[in-house]
């Protein structure tokens, strides 16, 4: 048996047709208690919230207020109403924001939102190539003829007024993009959106606005915007087969880019180190420079000290030459003084005992001429006055010794004779003391 292929597009066809159908059916709320007060069957009237209440089961917020037959509806300003009353063919009251009085047993109305509403499309669609497409895009419209929108427009949900709406024109705007996209390949889908736009615009305007003064053709609604959003490829090979070349060129694009700005960085770059090597050898030269620069200039200095220092030890050295010469020459000059003095001494010496030598041959002279000329008396008288004068001078004898010279003497020998034998008594005498 042959396997059966699923086929994911059909059964998704058929979810959504599902969904349609429950979609359209009205949506009803039940009110028993009115049915039994002989109010009419549900099926004759519309929804009629209790009396006081807020339509709070409804998308209107709409009260009802008053007792039993003598009721009011208070209609928001932002809402269309209509009401019509049996054995009137005519409505009692239709506009916007109208509040009136209202009999349950003989009157019904409809209360719809006048506020602009938005109809979101999601569009599965089939190209010219056969390939599914997804169009997202959004419908927005609002009410322009209420007189005629809600004898052709289903505004009877209890729920939400417009839902019908809503879902009626969304399966026409999804048939008109379908029929558009059919006519469309891919590229031009993706491409350009304007011709789908301007289609559905049309085919919404015909169906919505009609033809022709008053809009009797129409369904009295007016077509605020169409977009659309979005356009994506259903099929993930067929979306990347589509974008491959887009990415290639964008590839080759930011390749040569790359590489470009690698040619452009490597350049710059190749300049940098060529600036960089250049500082770095202008630097060390430059060091090299300061560094020669500072040892010639250290050299120097050395060599400056050194000769500062040889001439410092060569004055101290000629200094002490100086000085030893000096030294040399005083020692010299001294030595030539001390010789000179003890030449002049022995002159001296020579001359002293030259002269002392004629001193004493003089002296002898005169001794002996003295001596030759001195007689025996005067020397006698010479004596005798010194005697007293040599007496006072010597010690006191101890015992007396007396020594007469007579005149028998044999003259002066005798006397000087006598004379030194009383010095030596004394003398002795003395010593004894």
């Amino acid at each position: 048996m042959e396997q059966q292929v699923k086929n994911d597009y059909m059964d998704q066809v058929l979810r959504e047709q599902v969904h349609l159908e429950n979609a359209l059916k009205v949506q009803r709320v039940a009110a028993p208690a009115q049915a039994a007060r002989g109010g009419g069957s549900d099926d004759t009237r519309f929804d009629q919230p209790e009396s006081g209440l807020d339509a709070g089961s409804g998308a209107v917020p709409y009260r009802i207020t008053g007792l039993w037959r003598w009721k009011n509806v208070v209609v928001p300003p932002n809402c269309w109403v209509v009401h019509t009353r049996r054995g009137h063919a005519d409505p009692l009251n239709v506009g916007l924001g109208v509040s009136f009085r209202f009999d349950p047993w003989t009157d019904s109305f409809i209360v719809v939102p006048a506020a602009m509403q938005t109809i979101l499309i999601n569009a599965r669609c089939i190209s010219r190539e056969k390939q599914g497409v997804l169009v997202q895009g959004y419908v927005q419209w609002i009410i322009d003829d209420f007189r005629t929108a809600y004898r052709k427009c289903d505004f009877t949900d209890a729920l939400d007024p417009m839902r019908l709406v809503n879902v009626q024109l969304r399966e026409q705007a999804e048939a008109a993009i379908k029929d558009k996209v059919a006519t469309m390949s891919i590229d031009e889908v993706l491409a350009d959106k304007q011709p789908i736009i301007k289609e559905l615009t049309a085919r919404l305007r015909q169906i919505m606005e009609g033809e022709g003064e008053g809009h009797e053709k129409g369904l009295g609604l007016r077509i605020v915007t169409v977009q659309i959003k979005e356009a994506i490829v259903s099929s993930p090979k067929v979306w990347e087969m589509l974008q491959r070349p887009f990415r290639s060129e964008r590839a080759k694009e930011a390749r040569l880019a790359e590489l470009a700005s690698d040619a452009v960085v490597q350049a710059k770059e190749s300049e940098a180190s060529k600036a960089a090597a250049k500082l770095k050898i202008e630097t060390e030269a430059e060091v090299a420079r300061l560094r020669a620069q500072s040892e010639a200039t250290a050299f120097d200095r050395d060599q400056a000290e050194k000769a500062r220092r040889a001439k410092v030890e060569a004055e101290a050295l000629t200094q002490t030459l100086a000085h030893e010469k000096e030294k040399i020459a005083r020692k010299a000059e001294v030595a030539r003084l001390q010789v000179e003095a003890d030449l002049a001494k022995d002159e001296i010496q020579r001359a002293h005992a030259h002269k002392w030598e004629e001193k004493t041959v003089a002296l002898d002279a005169a001794r002996r001429k003295v001596e030759n000329d001195l007689s025996q008396t005067a020397l006698q008288a010479q004596l005798i006055e010194a005697l007293p004068e040599v007496a006072s001078k010597m010690p006191k004898p101890a015992e007396l010794r007396s020594i007469s010279i007579g005149p028998g003497a044999d003259g002066l020998p005798a006397l000087v004779a006598g004379l030194a034998a009383v010095v030596e008594s004394l003398k002795s005498g003395g010593k004894k003391e």
